[in-house]
């Protein structure tokens, strides 16, 4: 019998009557250890209003509660862990936005771990997340973009572009937060460019939540806005990189995937890999980064500008 077949037992019977523990454990065929663990985890997780009747020796739900039921789902000390990994890892991604609502949970399952005999702090020790170069947002904006996306309200940002090196105002119509290579990006359409657009949360600057409601966009548009072409500079694909990587290099990318749509196959023990593309400006950086175990084989246009860039980085050297 397992923790929930004993639990469903054990509340039918408590909640025929109250019983001593030794009824209790002669009824579920366990050890006076195991229903001792079942009783505190009701109690713990579950808020289940037992009390133990020391005149009587035995326990049962408390009369003057309300009627109790079991929810609909627990979990089993294997399942706990997992959550708390994972309650872990969203910590990591940035501290300071979430742990106003992370810690309690986080507190809550370790709790319950320690109840149950076992140690949670060997999850926080052995499980580790190492952002690459994350750029840290303000909590109080993201809240308030947060905010505006889940209520789909229209949000008016000051938002300072690092390619043109100015700020601008816009009034924008959320549609998604985006977790992307350890940052964050609000997905809106801009009134000002009359377009979907992918805003950085670490440059905005201010945000103000107006008191009208968003544009409802298609979920079709906005995944072809997202999914259509590599990176987040998304939109419908213009062009398909063709890309050759070394044997060497061969052997890691052909077990990554850039692309949801990528096409990939093995030419001579050499990897080959075509990816769709409308901006070639975060493409190039992931390109350069494989150096001299890559060469692009097309289009023109972007082959002469990895070029330019390699001769470039080269004469810096000279």
């Amino acid at each position: 019998m397992n923790r929930a077949e004993r639990i469903f037992r054990l509340h039918g019977l408590l909640k025929d009557k109250p019983r001593s523990l030794e009824q209790l454990i002669e009824a579920l065929e366990v050890s006076r250890a195991t229903v001792v663990r079942d009783i505190g985890y009701m109690k713990d997780f579950m808020h289940a209003p037992i009390r133990y009747d020391r005149t009587t020796n035995t326990h049962g739900y408390d009369p003057k509660a309300p009627s109790f039921e079991l929810p609909g789902l627990w979990l089993n000390e294997s399942e706990l862990f997992g959550l708390l990994a994972t309650v872990h890892l969203l910590h990591g991604m940035q501290p300071d936005l979430l742990s106003p609502h992370i810690g309690p949970l986080r507190n809550r399952i370790r709790g319950l771990l320690a109840h149950s005999g076992h140690s949670a702090d060997s999850v926080v020790e052995r499980i580790l997340l190492r952002p690459l170069t994350p750029r840290p947002s303000d909590p109080e904006r993201f809240a308030v973009v947060a905010d505006g996306v889940l209520r789909a309200r229209v949000l008016d940002i000051r938002y300072h572009g690092r390619e043109r090196d100015r700020e601008t105002s816009r009034s924008v119509h959320p549609q998604r937060l985006l977790r992307y290579a350890d940052n964050w990006y609000l997905i809106a359409q801009c009134e000002t460019a009359q377009d979907l657009r992918a805003f950085s949360l670490d440059r905005i600057r201010r945000v103000k939540r107006a008191e009208r409601p968003a544009l409802a966009l298609d979920a079709t548009v906005l995944d072809r806005f997202l999914n259509a072409s590599f990176g987040i500079f998304s939109g419908v694909a213009e062009a398909w990189a063709v890309l050759r990587f070394t044997a060497a290099a061969s052997r890691w990318v052909a077990d990554e995937t850039w692309h949801p749509e990528q096409i990939g196959y093995w030419d001579q023990g050499c990897w080959q890999l075509q990816i769709p593309y409308s901006d070639p400006r975060e493409l190039t950086m992931q390109i350069l980064k494989y150096g001299p175990d890559v060469q692009v084989l097309a289009p023109p246009e972007l082959r002469a500008a990895i070029a330019e860039r390699l001769r470039a980085a080269s004469e810096q050297y000279q």
